[in-house]
Parts: structure tokens; C-alpha cells; sequence
């Protein structure tokens, strides 16, 4: 398959401190705004249940607009009381300031690659010409000077098959409606009308002609809220309006597809659909390119699986697939007679999760082996040509390219590994460091290591703890435990700014791969979803009692952390176990469980967590857990830090309103309980560097001021402990 997006290296987020001197019970006292409540009531299955701040899932009003504006003004007072937080936003400035530069990908007569100098909003994409020194290169798009603020950000970017041409997409203040323009890439200027309302969307280029895109219908009320859920695809042709675009696939009223993507094999022979009804399972379709009037030829008919195609060789397909195989194998087929059972295996199903590219005549197998990559290297028969030698253990990906390339380039990370670019000749199997950052962190004075503990059920679960060498393990160490749990999403070590700042200091990073994700593939993450999506939270517990246990840390030093469903496992496990953590900060959350589908495209979250409108049980489960319903007037609950942003338009803010709503309603304890709205924000991708900076100076700092901080503890040099 083309690419679609070239994306730019993830440069992550976290930050610091160390034990120094300690006072306990120095709280800054907190007034809370008026927050009222309605007499709202919905009746599931003969039970009523209250909905007291639904007038806050109304993201247009004026009334939730002030109730914005008073809690930040609240919750930025308090912040602003915290004597170290202007240090730790200095630190995160200092050690961000370093040069990243993406590995090149070669599109017509030029290489272009990806580059931000320091502390800029936004990366710039630049390029040289094939031949030329990289030094020579020049800006080609540069998406800080799409906004003075930066908060206007660059989605994708792709280019016709000669490279003449080039759409990207363009994310307004973080929302996940995008806007398309097209560009002459020789001119670098922009030719056409601009394409609106596109979302869940990548483009992909037929020859030099026009492209595929896909979008939902602009729905009626709040474009930010309401439903979205009957997704389409269409292909633009270059001089045509947007509204002479022809829908290609979807829109049928009998048969709903929440996730359309489509997109065209390398030589343009086959247009490719995959339809979705949820974010698990896949049917999948082909179009014969080559006859304008051939029908789409059905490859899957149903959802049971998650299939793609990765290549072809004329009508000869490849696909990667976990039906019968949950770990996932490769099998082909020929484009006659594509079904199932005429599929042969390419390469077998092993104990190993795989995911799959292609470049060069050759298949790459990335195998996740208990979250760390092993990379080997095929031919198209299913012949190992080698074993590819890894800098470390840690994080690979980038193992695509072009079937004409001789080279490809992939990226190297760890937890303790700023992410580096490597060269590899695919036909000797050499790697060559390409870019290495120059940043002021020494890996050599930490220690990562992947444990295995016990989960409530006796099942074992890995997580990795990251932390300085020499660090004493006397149970005050400032800890932060990270998780996620769903959706089949795997959590791989990678480095993270942030996190280095907070580990520099004395902090421990510890990541818990829970059940739900995608590390041992689909019996793992069925094993956390609708029914069972309790295992998630009790390994998630698990991983913290394992940490106090053996002295990592204590429940006084210990910060439970996670975003949008990892929001959802911070707000389930605080409010089942308030007397675990010290401090709680659910991220861009799933906090309400009984209306989380009536939201965007929220329905399509369903195969994870089920909905209350399916029946009796599933209703009863699902409130049983659910954060904002099940707050207990009276009870002690952890220093909360509740952070989501107005435009987030996946995981909608009315979450975090209600849930921040009824904390600081029944808060039995002293500890405060805040929410911090981002401004001209979404989910997360494409915030600005500045914002993030200001984000985690703030989250960290509530942090370390709830564990009991005055003052910032000093540096430790080089990794040992003095």
C-alpha cells in the first residue's frame, strides 16, 4: 500500500523531582466554583439514573463556557502558588531545545524529511534535491506560520506518484476535522479550493490524477459533539470542486461503516477499502483500477477479524491477518478468487504478535516479543533472509519503503534511548547510524528493566520501570505508573522528554502493559474488554501494589497516570481504590460509560467496552465501574488533576466536566480536586510544543506539591545518588 501519511517522529512528554526536604499537610486552599445541578434522569432497564451536570455536555452554551472559564480560574490559581513550578517549565524548555530531524522519504526529484529546531510549535518539512547535499535543504511547508500561536497543525501529507503534486491536512486548534489542500510541489504553491469537513482520514493519490479522502456528513448541532457515525469515501479529481467529488464507497442507510479508509497499492491496480463498524474487525474490498467500470470484489464480508492488504505482485495479494491466527500471520491470494478459503500462508502465526511492511522486494516481520521489537526479514515466498541486529532492546519501526528502494530507514527508541534514525541496505542487511539528537541527558546513568507481576486473577503481567542508577529503593521515591488497556494498543518503550526530566531528578517512570492492549495480541485484549474490562483495572492496581511492595515507592509517593481510555483506567481504579495513589490525573477521559456512543464517534468504541443500551448486564457492568458514576459522597479521594481540551472532539470534554464536578462536589478529603481546560485543544496530537511544555509543568507540578514538595530537589549527577 502507498503511504498515506508520512508522520513525523513522536517526541513524548513527563517531568521531575527527587526525595529533599518533605512537608507534609501544607495544602493551598481551594474554593470551588458553583457547579448546579439539574433533575435529569434517564431510565435503563427500570433503573433511573441521575444526570445531574448533563447541561455541561452542551459544549456550546454560554453557561458551560463560564463554568470553563471560573474552573481554570480556580485551578490556575492554585498552580500558581506552587513555589518550583516556574523551575520545572525552565527545565523542560532547557532540555527540549535540541534539533529533531526525521528520517528522509524520497517523493519525485526530491527527499524530504521532517525537522523542528528546537523548541518550534510545529515541525517544518524541508527537502533537497536526490544527489544534493542534505545540508542545502530548503523549507518546503512549514506549518508554524499557518497560526501565531501555533495551534494550527499539520495532519498529513502525501504526494503523486511522480511527486509534482502534494495534498496535506491541516487540524485547527486540535480537532479532528481536518481541511485538505493541494499544492504544486515544484512552485510550492497552492492551487485548489481547500477541502473541508474531512475526518478519520488519510489521502492517497491515484497516478497523478486526484486522490481518495474520507469524511462523515457534517452532523447536526455541535460539529464538536454530536453523533458521527456513517463514515464515506471519495475521490477528488485535481480541478474539480468538493462538491463534484464522487462518493466511492459508504452511505448506504441499511449498512453503517463508522471507520472508511481506502487507499491504492503501489502500481495503482487496485483501490482498497476497508470498512469498520467499530475500532476492532475489519471487511475489506478491491477495486480493479485498471477497468474504470469493474465492481468491488469482497475479500471479507464480515468483522470478525482485523485484516489488510500490505502488497501485491500483479493480481497476487499479501495480507496481514488475525483471523484464525491472533497473533497475526501473512498470508496471499490471488485477486480472482480473494476469500479466505483460497488464502495460502506466506508466513506462519508464531507465539508473537507480527505487524508487517514492505520495501525493496522484501517483507519486514516486526515481532513484539513482551513489548520490545525483533525485526526479520523475508522474501515474498516466506523465506527468512536474516535476523535484523537491533541497536538495544527497545522500540523499532519504520521498516517500509518503496519496492524500487535499496534502502529504508527506521527509528530506535527506549525509555532511558532519545529516538535515533538508522540507515539499512535492504539487500546486505547492513544499519548505519543516520541522526543521533544531541540532547543534554545521559542514558548511561539510568536503568530500565521489564519485571513481571501477579494480577488479582494470577495472571502475569509485564511492566517496565525506568529510574536513575543508584537510586535507593527505601519507599519515598516520587513514582509515576502509566497505562492504557484497550483497544488493542500496545505500549512499546520509547523515550520521552519529560520523563527524562522527571527521572533526572529521582522520579520512577513505571509502565504496566495491561490487559485490553494489543502486547500478546487478540486473546490480550479481548481478555479486557466489555465483560472483563475489570482485568484492566485490577492489573492496573496490581502493578501499584507490586511497586509499594517492594519499596519502590508508597501510596504517599505515587501518581496514577493515563489518557482518553487510559483516562477511563486512572478514573475506575481512583475511585475503586482512593487509598492507593497519592495523586490522580486522568488525561482527555472516558469518565461517563452510560453516554460515552452518543458522542461523535464514540459508538464505535463498542467491541471495547459494550454499551447500556445492550441489555440488562451489560448496562449493570458498566455502571459498576463507571468514574462519574460511581464518586462516593464522603469518601477520601486522591489530589486530582483533571486535564482535557475544548476541542477535543474524540473523547468529548463533557467527560471530564462531570467527573471533575462530582469529585469536588462529594470530595470527603483534604486533597484538591482540579480540571485544566487547554484552550484551542484537542486529544493531543498537534498541540503545540509551548502548550505541552506549560502542560506538564503544571501536571508535575501538582504533583510533586501533593506529594509533599516545597522545593525542588537539586540534580543528581550523573546518575548516582549522593
Amino acid at each position: 500500500m502507498k503511504n498515506i501519511i508520512h508522520a513525523v517522529i513522536a517526541v513524548l512528554l513527563l517531568t521531575g523531582c527527587t526525595n529533599s526536604k518533605i512537608l507534609k499537610n501544607e495544602k493551598t486552599a481551594v474554593i470551588y466554583p458553583n457547579t448546579k445541578k439539574v433533575d435529569t434522569v434517564t431510565n435503563y432497564f427500570g433503573t433511573d439514573v441521575k444526570d445531574p451536570y448533563r447541561w455541561l455536555e452542551n459544549d456550546r452554551s454560554q453557561e458551560t463556557g463560564e463554568w470553563v472559564k471560573d474552573q481554570n480560574k480556580t485551578t490556575f490559581n492554585y498552580l500558581e502558588n506552587i513555589p518550583f513550578r516556574a523551575a520545572l517549565r525552565d527545565r523542560l524548555s532547557s532540555l527540549w531545545n535540541y534539533e529533531k530531524v526525521g528520517a528522509p522519504f524520497k517523493e519525485g526529484a526530491y527527499a524530504y524529511f521532517y525537522k523542528n529546531d528546537g523548541l518550534q510549535d510545529q515541525y517544518a518539512i524541508y527537502r533537497y534535491k536526490i544527489g544534493e547535499d542534505p545540508i542545502n535543504a530548503e523549507i518546503f511547508l512549514d506549518p508554524n506560520t499557518f497560526t501565531k500561536d501555533g495551534t494550527t497543525s499539520l495532519g498529513g501529507l502525501s504526494f503523486s506518484d511522480n511527486g509534482k503534486m502534494a495534498a496535506y491536512s491541516i487540524s485547527e486548534g486540535g480537532s479532528d476535522w481536518r481541511k485538505v489542500l493541494v499544492m504544486n510541489a515544484q512552485t510550492k504553491e497552492v492551487i485548489e479550493d481547500t477541502i473541508i469537513d474531512v475526518k478519520f482520514s488519510g489521502i492517497s493519490w491515484l497516478k497523478n490524477e486526484g486522490f481518495y479522502y474520507a469524511s462523515y456528513d457534517k452532523p447536526k448541532g455541535s460539529e464538536l459533539s454530536a453523533k458521527t457515525d456513517q463514515h464515506k469515501l471519495y475521490y477528488h479529481k485535481l480541478g474539480d470542486s468538493q462538491k463534484e467529488d464522487a462518493l466511492i464507497f459508504g452511505g448506504n442507510p441499511t449498512e453503517k461503516h463508522r471507520y472508511v479508509r481506502g487507499g491504492t497499492t503501489e502500481d495503482n491496480r487496485y483501490l482498497v477499502v476497508s470498512a469498520s463498524v467499530s475500532t476492532s474487525g475489519n471487511k475489506l474490498f478491491i477495486k480493479d483500477l485498471s477497468n474504470p467500470n469493474s465492481p468491488f470484489v469482497t475479500l471479507l464480508d464480515d468483522t470478525d477479524s482485523d485484516t489488510s492488504i500490505i502488497d501485491n505482485d500483479g493480481s497476487k495479494l499479501y495480507l496481514v491477518t488475525n483471523r484464525n491466527a491472533p497473533n497475526k500471520k501473512i498470508v496471499s491470494v490471488d485477486a480472482s478468487s480473494p476469500g479466505p478459503e483460497n488464502w495460502k500462508e506466506v508466513i506462519s502465526e508464531t507465539q508473537n504478535v507480527l505487524s508487517a511492511g514492505t520495501g525493496g522486494g522484501f517483507i519486514f516481520a516486526n515481532y513484539m516479543v513482551d513489548a520490545v521489537s525483533k525485526i526479520k526479514q523475508y522474501t515474498f515466498e516466506g523465506k527468512l533472509v536474516r535476523d535484523i541486529e537491533l541497536p538495544g532492546v527497545g522500540t523499532a519501526g519504520g521498516f517500509g519503503a518503496k519496492k524500487e528502494d535499496t534502502q529504508l530507514y527506521y527509528s530506535y527508541t527506549n525509555y532511558i534511548t532519545p529516538g535515533s534514525i538508522y540507515s539499512f541496505d535492504i539487500a546486505s542487511g547492513v544499519s548505519g547510524l543516520y541522526k543521533k539528537p544531541d540532547i543534554d541527558f545521559n542514558p548511561k546513568g539510568y536503568e530500565s528493566k521489564q519485571i513481571f507481576y501477579t494480577s488479582k486473577d494470577g495472571t502475569q503481567v509485564p511492566m517496565i520501570i525506568t529510574h536513575k542508577k543508584g537510586l535507593v529503593l527505601d519507599g519515598t521515591n516520587p513514582t509515576i505508573l502509566y497505562g492504557y488497556g484497550g483497544f488493542n494498543i500496545s505500549l512499546t518503550p520509547s523515550f520521552s522528554i519529560t520523563n527524562a526530566v522527571w527521572m533526572e531528578q529521582g522520579g520512577i517512570y513505571a509502565v504496566a502493559n495491561l490487559r485490553g492492549g494489543g502486547e500478546y495480541g487478540k486473546k490480550w485484549h479481548n481478555a479486557g474488554t466489555k465483560l472483563q474490562k475489570q482485568n484492566v483495572f485490577d492489573d492496573f492496581i496490581a502493578a501499584a501494589e507490586y511497586l509499594i511492595s517492594k519499596k519502590y515507592t508508597t501510596s504517599d509517593y505515587l501518581a496514577i497516570r493515563g489518557g482518553s481510555n487510559g483516562g477511563l483506567l486512572v478514573g475506575a481504579t481512583m475511585t475503586q481504590r482512593p487509598d492507593l495513589m497519592r495523586v490522580a490525573l486522568p488525561a482527555v477521559g472516558v469518565l461517563d460509560m452510560l453516554r460515552y456512543h452518543t458522542f461523535t464517534a464514540g459508538a464505535g468504541w463498542a467491541y471495547d467496552y459494550g454499551t447500556a443500551e445492550d441489555n440488562k448486564e451489560m448496562f449493570e457492568y458498566l455502571k459498576g465501574y463507571s468514574p462519574v458514576h460511581n464518586v462516593k459522597s464522603g469518601t477520601k479521594y486522591p489530589a486530582t488533576m483533571v486535564t482535557t481540551g475544548d476541542h477535543d472532539d474524540r473523547v468529548v470534554p463533557a467527560h471530564s466536566f462531570k467527573f471533575a464536578a462530582e469529585l469536588q462536589d462529594k470530595q470527603g478529603g483534604a486533597s484538591p480536586v482540579l480540571i485544566r481546560v487547554e484552550t484551542d485543544a484537542g486529544h493531543g496530537a498537534g498541540t503545540p510544543v509551548s502548550k505541552t511544555i506549560e502542560q506538564y509543568a503544571d501536571i508535575y507540578g501538582f504533583t510533586l506539591y501533593n506529594m509533599g514538595y516545597k522545593v525542588l530537589p537539586k540534580k543528581i549527577n550523573e546518575g548516582v545518588k549522593q
